[in-house]
């Protein structure tokens, strides 16, 4: 039977000696999920496992009833990533040829993956970005190319890696206006509850388990205060120089 959505058990990961993820639980079901925790509390490395990126050390991931890391070729149509910077997401140097990867990675011809490209950048009102180099693109522009790439190849989930923090305010508000407008589900991590305070439900990650996990508002306020506290405080007293 195939179950739908992300499904997570006692998932851990573990890095030259050192456990990154301990022990997390979750069914993942909604149609916008936050997933906060502040910096090296193990939320990227939870987001590159959903994506199967990396294998998990222990336990198991089913996406869509599925192993992402093990079935790479079911997973591109189920579940796409886009990273913070895009420029560790791009490969190729112009937009047509960038977009068009992905889509032959999942069988498409040459010309057809081209006409498909096409169709893309038409509807999003950017045809002639088409033959354009990527290194004249914004960093918001480029980020949006990254996003129309994962939107290329249909998949049911995207997960998005602090999508805002390098983005200025109007950048900022024109990916947030395109994003509320897609039917997948969304699962957006970020340090920032502002960024997370419309979604469905929030997992809080701390020291690579599960501190929290709810309702955005009640886990969002408890993250906060904690926030707070660290910051009142030498909260990095114990890092060694």
């Amino acid at each position: 039977m195939t179950e739908s959505g992300l499904i997570l058990k006692d998932v851990g990961f573990s890095q030259q000696g050192k456990a990154i993820l301990s022990g997390i639980s979750l069914e993942l079901g909604e149609k916008r999920i936050g997933i906060a925790g502040r910096n090296g509390s193990g939320k990227t490395t939870l987001l590159r496992v959903m994506a199967g990126l990396v294998a998990p050390s222990s336990g198991t991931v089913l996406l869509d009833g599925i192993d992402p890391w093990t079935d790479r070729k079911a997973a591109l149509s189920r579940v796409g990533i886009l990273f913070q910077n895009p420029d560790h997401q791009i490969i190729f140097p112009t937009v047509g040829e960038e977009l068009a990867f992905g889509l032959r990675q999942m069988g498409q011809t040459d010309a057809t993956a081209r006409e498909a490209v096409a169709r893309i950048l038409a509807n999003e009102g950017r045809a002639h970005w088409a033959s354009a180099p990527v290194h004249t693109l914004s960093q918001g522009q480029r980020q949006y190319l990254c996003l129309l790439a994962v939107l290329a190849m249909g998949p049911g989930t995207i997960l998005l890696d602090e999508p805002f923090a390098a983005l200025d305010m109007p950048t900022q508000i024109r990916l947030s206006r395109r994003l509320e407008t897609l039917e997948q589900r969304l699962i957006v991590v970020s340090h920032d509850p502002d960024v997370l305070a419309e979604m469905e439900r929030v997992v809080w990650i701390e020291g690579g388990r599960v501190q929290s996990d709810g309702p955005a508002g009640p886990v969002l306020e408890e993250f906060a205060r904690e926030m707070k506290r660290l910051g009142a405080v030498d909260a990095d007293a114990d890092l060694s120089g």
